[in-house]
C-alpha cells in the first residue's frame, strides 16, 4: 500500500496511490480509514509531504559502505540528531540554497514513518509501530557542519528535509535498493542491507530516548557517494518499492 497526501481544489486529503491514480480515503491513515469512490489522476493533484511529523529524528553514519568510504570506525550504537519540522518539504518543492550555505550536499535516505505512540519498545515490537517508509533527502550545509562541530545549523535550514512521494507499507525495508541521481547521473547507489543498524533496532533505540508520535519521521542514514549541489540541479532519491522523490535546487 502506498499512502499519499495531496491537495485538490484547495483541500488537503489522504489517498492511496495506484499507478497514475489517487484513490481518496476518509479517516486516519494511522488508525481507521475508508476508501471512497472518488479517484483522481495523479496529474490532477498536487502531492504534499506525505506526513506531518512532530519531530524528525536522523541517524548518522549507518551504512557499512559509507563508513568504509570515509575510513571511519563502525559506531557501536546509533548516532542520532534532530531536524526541525520547519525544514520539511514535499515532492517537487524547491530546495532553497541559503546565503550562508557555502557548500550544500545531498544525502539519500530511507525514512521510517511511525504509526502510533512509541516508547521503550524492543526491536521485536518495532514493526507494529511502523506505518511505512518514504524517501528522504538529508540536505546538509557541509562546511557549516565541519565548522560548528555539532550539526544543528548545517541540517536545519528551511527546505532541508524533502520527503515523499508516498508512504509505502508492507515492504522489506532492510533490503531495498537506494539511489540518488543528480541531473540524471547516479551519484549514490547502495542497498539498505548495508545499514549497520536495522530499522527495528533504530526505532527501539530512539524509543528509549524520546516518545515517538504518529507521523514522526526517522531518517536512517545515507550510503556512500554524498556530494555537493548547485542551483538549478535536479535531485532524485529513488528507493525500491517507494518511488522517486524529485526536487530542484534554487
Amino acid at each position: 500500500m502506498n499512502y499519499v497526501r495531496f491537495k485538490k481544489d484547495g483541500k488537503r486529503n489522504y489517498g492511496i496511490l495506484d499507478g497514475k491514480e489517487v484513490k481518496l480515503i476518509t479517516g486516519d491513515i494511522y488508525q481507521d480509514y475508508k476508501l471512497t469512490d472518488l479517484v483522481y489522476q495523479l496529474s490532477e493533484v498536487e502531492l504534499l509531504a506525505p506526513c506531518n511529523p512532530t519531530k524528525i529524528v536522523c541517524v548518522g553514519l549507518n551504512y557499512l559502505d559509507h563508513a568504509q568510504e570515509l575510513g571511519m570506525e563502525i559506531p557501536k550504537e546509533p548516532l542520532i540528531f534532530l531536524k526541525p519540522t520547519s525544514a520539511l518539504i514535499g515532492p517537487a518543492d524547491e530546495i532553497k540554497y541559503p546565503q550562508m550555505g557555502q557548500q550544500i550536499d545531498y544525502e539519500a535516505e530511507l525514512a521510517i514513518v511511525i504509526k502510533k505512540e512509541t516508547k521503550n519498545i524492543s526491536p521485536q515490537q518495532a514493526k507494529e509501530h511502523i506505518l511505512g517508509y518514504t524517501c528522504f533527502n538529508d540536505v546538509t550545509a557541509r562546511k557549516l557542519q565541519a565548522r560548528d562541530g555539532q550539526w544543528t545549523r548545517a541540517k536545519s535550514f528551511d527546505t532541508f528535509a524533502p520527503i515523499g512521494p508516498s508512504i509505502a507499507s508492507g515492504i522489506a525495508a532492510n533490503n531495498l535498493e537506494i539511489k540518488l541521481l543528480k541531473n540524471g547521473e547516479i551519484k549514490q547507489n547502495s542497498n539498505t542491507k548495508q545499514m549497520i543498524f536495522t530499522v527495528e533496532e533504530i526505532v527501539s533505540f530512539i524509543s528509549q530516548v524520546m516518545t515517538l508520535e504518529a507521523g514522526d519521521l526517522i531518517a536512517t542514514g545515507t550510503p556512500p557517494g554524498v556530494g555537493p549541489v548547485e542551483r538549478e540541479d535536479k535531485i532524485e532519491v529513488q528507493i525500491e518499492g517507494i518511488g522517486t522523490l524529485k526536487n530542484m535546487i534554487k
